[in-house]
């Protein structure tokens, strides 16, 4: 293990961006200064921010600190478990196969098409009418 007190990394997924610090700690995860339970609604989007600690078994070891913004809760948490992931590596490079079998280390490349002129959105036209 590192000898230094943080462990930081950045998460990318859609339009959102989080900087993920990951200290010493009991297993408490503060994202933009409130807890996780408070942030996210969805259960789902609370077990997807664990998944990276639950593979790793790193759960109740450290305190996870989160600066998110952009996109939408979906993509935030996405964004949340890629970091995770990429500050575990920090901690300890052991977890890397673990990590990147699941697939936590692949930075989603999936973005939001642009507009085309002509067009009402990025591939949806207007009506057509023979007439």
């Amino acid at each position: 293990m590192a000898k230094t007190e943080k462990y930081y990394g950045t998460g990318r997924r859609k339009k959102s961006i989080a900087r993920v610090y990951l200290v010493p700690g009991k297993g408490d995860v503060t994202i933009n200064k409130r807890s996780m339970d408070e942030y996210f609604g969805l259960e789902t989007l609370k077990v997807i921010v664990r998944q990276p600690l639950a593979a790793t078994e790193t759960a109740d070891k450290f305190d996870v600190i989160v600066n998110v913004r952009g996109g939408g809760y979906t993509g935030q948490a996405g964004a949340i478990r890629h970091g995770i992931a990429r500050a575990l590596l920090q901690v300890d490079a052991d977890y890397r196969p673990v990590l990147k079998k699941a697939g936590f280390l692949t930075r989603d490349p999936r973005m939001k098409e642009r507009k085309k002129y002509g067009l009402k959105a990025a591939r949806r036209a207007p009506q057509f009418s023979k007439r």
